[in-house]
Order: structure tokens, then C-alpha cells, then sequence
């Protein structure tokens, strides 16, 4: 019997729009401001279990990033908890965790310690990484000068090298060029293929979640509207989006 990776319970994420005000006009003037909040998870619960790989998707504004950014620990929960048991976990996402000003073989370095991985051990899978990247000489260039596909292939790269127990993917696998995604594919079913490890995706590829997914939740307005069997819930999503299954 697997046990739980990842256990939400009545997660509640809040935008908050402050204005600037004395802090007289903030006290004043609060319960307008809290009119200005937005709340982008709206109490939501729901567990997945160990070895599971677990599609999210949901149309834009539905709070799918905000939830994967929660599960990492870069968004604090305002109310409810996430607890992953112990286990280690790392992000996917296009700008997020990389400083702008370093290079990329120096952003390698600061995303493998950020994950726990002791300097020793980056340096040793230092060149695996660079040459899935495929970024050649562009290794030593600040990523503030990178392109989408160029931070997609180093965010998997790093990631997908330097393995942790549970894998979080924002949109990493739909961008790049055509040869990149499919051995970006490739590689994701290899490390699905450890029973142990746990995966949550956020796409908007029907395709992709259908082809790697066991399970996938439907967001709608910071909502769960459905969680179950990948190709019912991707089946549901696309009528209620008045879309055809392609």
C-alpha cells in the first residue's frame, strides 16, 4: 500500500493589493483593501500518493501555478497546510529560481544548493547537465540574456539531472524546439519509471497529461472542480471548454 508524498488540506492562498498609504490610511481604510484581495486558492484539499504522477490543469487564472508554488514552499499557505512527508522536492518553472545576473553554470550551482545538494555532488553531474541542456557556450552567459527555451532547457535540465523524491513541472515540457521536447519527454518517462518518485504537472497540453499522467485535478477558480482518472477529467475539461480532444 503507497503511502502519502504530497497532503493538502484546506489550502488557502491570498493575493493582497497594497497600495501606498500612511499606515493611519491603512487601518482607516482596511476593510476596502481587503476588497482589493484576491484569493487564488480557495481552500482546497486533496492528497497524492507516493510514485503517483499527477496532471494539473485548469485555464489561465485558475490557480495552477499558485498551487505548484505553494507545494514547493515559494508561496506560504494563509490558511490550511501542505505537508510532503519528509520528502525532497524541486521545481520545474520558466524564471523561477535563477538569478538573472549570474551564468548558467553558476545558476547549476545556486539551484543544486537550493535543493539540498551539497557542492560536491553538483560539480559531479556539472557536465551531464550541460550537455542535456544543450547550451554550449550560452552556459557561460548571464540568463538574463537566455530565451524562454533556453531557461525551459536549463530549468529541466538541472532538475531532471539532480533527482529529488518529488518532481514539480510548470509548463517546462511545452517549451523549446520540437527535438528538445521529446527527449524532454523521454527523459520525464525514465524517471516516472521510479516507482518512488512523484510528479506533478502543470500543462495545458492535453496531450502530454494524457500521455504521462495517472491522475489529473481540474482547477477552476482557485477551485478543485474534479480530481480522478486522467482521461476522465481531461474528457469533462474539455467539454466544459467547449473544446474537441485533438
Amino acid at each position: 500500500m503507497r503511502v502519502d508524498a504530497i497532503t493538502v488540506k484546506d489550502l488557502k492562498i491570498v493575493y493582497r493589493s497594497l497600495q501606498s498609504r500612511s499606515i493611519k490610511k491603512n487601518f482607516l481604510r482596511a476593510k476596502k483593501s481587503e476588497r482589493g484581495n484576491f484569493v487564488a486558492v480557495k481552500g482546497i484539499s486533496f492528497s497524492i500518493k507516493e510514485g503517483e504522477i499527477v496532471g494539473i490543469i485548469g485555464k489561465n487564472g485558475s490557480g495552477k501555478s499558485t498551487l505548484l508554488r505553494a507545494l514547493a514552499n515559494i508561496f506560504s499557505p494563509d490558511e490550511g497546510s501542505i505537508d510532503i512527508h519528509d520528502h525532497t522536492i524541486s521545481l520545474m518553472a520558466i524564471g523561477v529560481g535563477f538569478q538573472p545576473s549570474l551564468t548558467g553554470r553558476e545558476n547549476i550551482l545556486l539551484s543544486g544548493m537550493l535543493l539540498g545538494f551539497d557542492e560536491k555532488e553538483i560539480r559531479s553531474k556539472m557536465t551531464e547537465i550541460i550537455e542535456f541542456s544543450e547550451l554550449g557556450d550560452f552556459i557561460d552567459v548571464p540568463v538574463k540574456n537566455y530565451s524562454s527555451g533556453m531557461h525551459s532547457k536549463l530549468a529541466f535540465s538541472i532538475t531532471s539531472i539532480l533527482e529529488t523524491d518529488i518532481m514539480l513541472v510548470d509548463e517546462v515540457l511545452s517549451v523549446g524546439d520540437a527535438r528538445f521536447k521529446q527527449k524532454s519527454e523521454e527523459k520525464m518517462r525514465n524517471l516516472i519509471g521510479d516507482k518512488h518518485r512523484t510528479v506533478v504537472i502543470v500543462s495545458h497540453s492535453i496531450s502530454t497529461l494524457s500521455k504521462l499522467c495517472d491522475k489529473v485535478i481540474w482547477m477552476h477558480e482557485g477551485e478543485i472542480k474534479m480530481y480522478g482518472d486522467t482521461q476522465e477529467v481531461l474528457y469533462e475539461y474539455l467539454e466544459f471548454m467547449g473544446a474537441d480532444e485533438k
